[in-house]
């Protein structure tokens, strides 16, 4: 072989080499962003892998919230009734703190405010006179936020355009 032939086949296979190292290097460095990704999204899934039970646990919030209005209704004896919704009370207040420990917050909604439709959910609109139309006159159910993410919104009834 000569050396001219020695040259180009040595340049030929340098240039192959190249070629299968940078293939090699692009693919290492697709893995690593690969690795990244999916810890990313492992992170997702673990801070959303109890929402479903945290749904259940709001139902049993409303549940206490339901029992402290029938009890304020009722009117029963006083000192058995103010014992009663200490215990109520003291339950609800121990859920909610569990829950907040797990990034659950309750979305803050006033009567009067306008509705938002990224936290708000209209179940029903009515005639007021003393709202403009959209304006949140009543609201039926608690809204709830799990680490940024609305898992339920507040249900509402609004105030619609006077005629």
């Amino acid at each position: 072989m000569t050396d001219t032939k020695k040259q180009k086949e040595y340049e030929k296979l340098k240039k192959e080499k190249d070629e299968y190292l940078k293939g090699w290097q692009r693919e290492r460095a697709d893995f690593i962003n690969y690795k990244k990704d999916e810890k990313e999204r492992f992170k997702e899934v673990v801070r959303f892998s109890n929402e479903r039970i945290v749904k259940s646990l709001i139902a049993v919030l409303d549940g206490f919230d339901l029992a402290i209005e029938s009890f304020l209704k009722e009117g029963k004896d006083k000192k058995e009734n103010d014992n009663y919704l200490k215990g109520i009370y003291l339950i609800k207040s121990q859920l909610q703190d569990i829950l907040e420990k797990e990034g659950v917050n309750e979305i803050k909604v006033k009567i009067g405010e306008k509705l938002n439709p990224a936290f708000h959910e209209v179940v029903a609109m009515a005639e007021n006179e003393k709202f403009d139309s959209g304006t949140i006159i009543k609201i039926l159910e608690k809204g709830y936020i799990l680490n940024d993410k609305v898992i339920r919104p507040c249900r509402l009834i609004v105030a619609k355009e006077n005629k």
